[in-house]
């Protein structure tokens, strides 16, 4: 026992000694330091060799959202750290905006595109095949039962002119009809109806008057009759034999004629939004190389093939000489009405992330003194082609990023900023049209109001007041439902009882402090369900009442002070600008509201 209780005592101090000697080799020198993020950093003597402050940040050029207090080696790409002086950035604090420095730009390859009107796509690249003209298909059936006695159509393909012989039929029935016939006719002068019943019988099986006649004047009976082309066309299927039998009705031959042809074009799901009929259309056709056809769409199919995801657009087609041949293939470039609409916006594929129903472009921030980029979220409409047409988010001119977008993602989400997978939840909530225009006409009467507190009018303010009230009862609450119903019973109530402040207001200053609370209902409107206005303001003076601070919604970005009037009227900032279509998403607690320029006194 005393003998294993000393072996373990020996390898206990071997081990403490090996891994004191360990620990000496891997530690680093005195006048280094760790630092918790895993990113060992250079002797801090060097700070005082090369001049540096005390407190100078390091940061990479790659990944400025890396700041450290001393230099060394980037943690995520292991390039060396350089003074954040020299990194670019102005310290952007909104959480939708990233900075770049010109470094990473470039190594991240980020292009920009200018947004432009009417460019979703003035072409729709797809394929078809040539298809015969069904209105121009015919069958030739038998017009009485006997057996084919001689064929003269033989094969499937013969070219047939109308009128021409295709087969000869022998048919009893036939021949009793002509004795009948020929009955009839010696007493056509006392039995009239009689002779008519007898001649209508066989023009009933087609035999013509000019055969009819010939069997009169000849007085034999015919034992063979001739069946006839009554169209000219191609013998597209041959459905009976020599000596076969035949009853009336049975089909004989089919025919088509190929002089015009349809074209059965593909059209995608994704595509569909933006086909219209009488969309011209432009072929290039296999078997016919270096000759271009041109036709508009004649209809297009409201049903999609289960198996290709694709309805069908059907193309008319004169065809001399019979060229364009039956399920031949074809390229179509579709110049498309819908492209062409004025005021549609477009991007191209690569610059859209999106995730659900909810998509995301960066746009890069103009007047910056560095690169930055602000994630914007967007609607879009169906993909046509390389590009998506935008419904709402953006405008003509801005610049969006459509190469290197998932570089700028990444770092985004590396820098805590928002991104894709980090976005905030919208505010705005979906509602009809007609209820934001109802809306609309609401804020355009209290901005009546807002002016003219301005002008410092306090009869006139009430008397605006009175039409900001008759615009709120005419919203129809039946507009909207659920949750955004709950909502704006709730802000109406609060709006009313602002108004009604108003309207018994003894002065000018009463009427601004009820406007302050009916400026803040109108902001949670325009916020909650939007306008149908290009831009409207958030706008805010800190000196309102005592500087308690107020804020109020324009129409204009120059600053006109409610609250003060001709005393102070410049005093104010923009804190947030409202876009159409824009979505206004939920503010973090840290974050605080996005500045929009200097306050003016």
């Amino acid at each position: 026992m005393k003998k294993l209780n000393k072996q373990v005592l020996v390898f206990t101090a071997i081990g403490i000694i090996l891994g004191f000697l360990v620990a000496m080799l891997i530690s680093p020198s005195a006048n280094q330091h760790i630092n918790t993020s895993t990113h060992q950093h250079i002797d801090t003597s060097s700070d005082q060799s090369t001049g540096a402050s005390d407190h100078q940040t390091w940061t990479c050029s790659m990944h400025p959202q890396v700041r450290q207090p001393e230099p060394g080696q980037c943690p995520i790409c292991g390039m060396d750290l350089i003074p954040a002086s020299t990194a670019g950035g102005n310290g952007n604090s909104s959480p939708a905006v990233l900075e770049m420095s010109e470094a990473a730009i470039a190594m991240a390859e980020v292009h920009t595109f200018t947004v432009k009107e009417n460019e979703t796509g003035k072409e729709i690249t797809t394929t078809g095949k040539v298809q015969p003209n069904e209105r121009s298909r015919s069958t030739i059936a038998a017009n009485f039962p006997g057996r084919i006695e001689q064929l003269y159509v033989n094969f499937t393909g013969q070219a047939v002119q109308k009128g021409e012989k295709l087969a000869d039929i022998y048919s009893p029935e036939l021949a009793n009809a002509q004795k009948e016939l020929l009955e009839a006719a010696k007493t056509k002068s006392n039995f009239p109806d009689l002779y008519a019943a007898a001649r209508q019988k066989l023009q009933s099986w087609k035999i013509t008057s000019e055969q009819i006649e010939s069997i009169e004047s000849g007085g034999t009976l015919l034992d063979r009759f001739a069946i006839l082309a009554d169209r000219s066309g191609i013998v597209s299927q041959r459905n009976v034999a020599q000596g076969d039998y035949v009853s009336t009705g049975t089909p004989l031959f089919d025919l088509v004629d190929l002089s015009s042809v349809w074209v059965m074009l593909d059209i995608y799901e994704t595509q569909l939004p933006f086909v219209r009929n009488g969309d011209l259309v432009s072929l290039s056709v296999e078997g016919i190389p270096g000759e271009t056809f041109e036709a508009p769409i004649s209809y297009l199919d409201p049903f999609i093939n289960s198996d290709t995801r694709a309805a069908q657009a059907r193309l008319l087609l004169n065809n001399p000489g019979d060229r364009l041949k039956p399920e031949m293939f074809v390229t179509a470039q579709i110049q498309t009405q819908a492209n062409r609409e004025k005021g549609i916006l477009s991007i191209p594929r690569t610059a859209l992330l999106w995730s659900g129903k909810r998509s995301v472009v960066y746009v890069q921030v103009p007047d910056s003194e560095y690169p930055a980029y602000e994630m914007r979220e967007v609607s879009i409409g169906p993909r046509n082609g390389e590009t998506y047409p935008v419904l709402a988010g953006l405008q003509a001119g801005e610049e969006v990023v459509s190469n290197g977008v998932f570089s700028i993602d990444a770092a985004a989400q590396l820098a805590g900023k928002y991104s894709l997978l980090n976005r905030p939840e919208s505010k705005t909530m979906e509602v009809s049209s007609t209820f934001q225009e109802q809306l609309t006409l609401l804020a355009e009467a209290y901005f009546g109001l807002k002016n003219a507190l301005v002008a410092d009018d306090g009869l006139a303010a009430r008397n605006a007041g009175k039409q900001v009230g008759e615009a709120l009862n005419k919203v129809d609450m039946q507009l909207v439902e659920g949750e955004a119903h709950a909502l704006w019973m709730e802000v109406k109530a609060e709006a009313e009882k602002a108004l009604e402040g108003i309207a018994e207001a003894d002065g000018l200053q009463p009427v601004r402090k009820q406007f302050m609370l009916l400026s803040e209902s109108m902001l949670e409107i325009t916020e909650s369900f939007g306008l149908e206005k290009d831009k409207v303001y958030r706008q805010y003076c800190p000196m309102a009442f005592g500087d308690e601070g107020a804020y109020w919604l324009s129409e204009t970005e120059e600053i006109r002070n409610p609250y003060f009037g001709a005393d102070m009227l410049r005093c104010g900032e923009v804190r947030e600008t409202y876009e159409k279509g824009k979505p206004v998403m939920e503010k973090s607690p840290n974050t605080g509201s996005p500045g929009g320029g200097g306050h003016n006194h």
